[in-house]
């Protein structure tokens, strides 16, 4: 069951999915009627799921669940990933790819395969300040105070 995002706790477990290249208006305004009609529809062993979503920059999603009121389970996560993957499809891009970096420069979102970003490192073109967007985070807690952060605070850092 959709509920607006700043109604969950800050407890509530996220998944963030990155795009290899930005989304149109017009795209995300379809992919947010998308959204909302899957989250009204996702369920745990016959529950609902109490979740939302964000959609930031034209770049990202974030779907979270309050795991308060029903945990998402491996079958329910499988169908959100399902769902993720038709987006892929119905629009070309790359949500799934882990091995991707996406940051800021300037007021630009970049987004470059981990290879080109430690290049980019090693020619000093982004540095330890580079703000990042750190997707490994668990839940809404982490995700407003750890997400975009300078890259010396993530585990971008390794590459310093």
């Amino acid at each position: 069951m959709y509920v607006p995002f700043e109604n969950l706790p800050e407890e509530s477990r996220i998944w963030i999915y990155q795009s290899n290249r930005k989304f149109s208006d017009a795209e995300f305004s379809e992919i947010e009627k998308d959204l909302e009609l899957f989250l009204n529809g996702w369920a745990a062993h016959g529950t609902s799921l109490e979740a939302s979503y964000q959609l930031k920059y034209n770049r990202f999603i974030i779907i979270a669940v309050n795991q308060e009121v029903q945990a998402a389970t491996g079958c329910s996560i499988d169908a959100s990933v399902v769902f993720i993957q038709s987006l892929e499809q119905k629009y070309g891009v790359d949500l799934l790819d882990k091995m991707n970096v996406t940051f800021k420069l300037g007021e630009h979102i970049a987004h470059k395969p981990l290879i080109d970003f430690k290049k980019m490192v090693k020619d000093k073109a982004v540095t330890e300040n580079t703000i990042v967007f750190n997707n490994l985070i668990n839940n809404i807690q982490e995700y407003n105070e750890s997400w975009e952060v300078p890259a010396a605070d993530s585990w971008h850092s390794r590459f310093f």
